[in-house]
């Protein structure tokens, strides 16, 4: 794969998984327990990618976390605060709408190729 190839791959990669983590945050996640939700899901993201997201998150008041201290081992849980929830609704409604967009567009490239 060519570095141009590879460097725009991951460009298109970073805002959908932002939309993908918000996703999996209604309900309190740990690093280890989102990572396998999004890879049940397809969705392969390393953690030195996922908890610098995670920071971001928080930071940006999107995400709460709290830590769990109840087992031998602490884990922070994050799930989605209520501003939120309202930003990833948002986003999930402006997701779909660009997503039959872009099947429209790229559908017609397919149409295109085939004759």
């Amino acid at each position: 794969m060519s570095i141009l190839l590879n460097s725009l791959l991951t460009e298109l990669r970073r805002g959908t998984l932002t939309l993908a983590v918000l996703s999996q945050l209604r309900t309190p996640q740990y690093g280890y327990s989102l990572v396998q939700l999004l890879e049940q899901s397809g969705i392969s993201i390393d953690q030195s990618t996922l908890y610098p997201l995670l920071r971001r998150l928080e930071k940006q008041e999107l995400v709460t976390s709290s830590w769990d201290t109840s087992e031998s081992r602490p884990r922070k849980y994050y799930v989605l605060s209520e501003y939120g929830m309202e930003i990833f609704l948002q986003l999930k409604k402006e997701w779909i709408r660009s997503s039959k967009e872009m099947y429209g567009l790229l559908k017609g490239e397919e149409d295109d190729e085939s004759n």
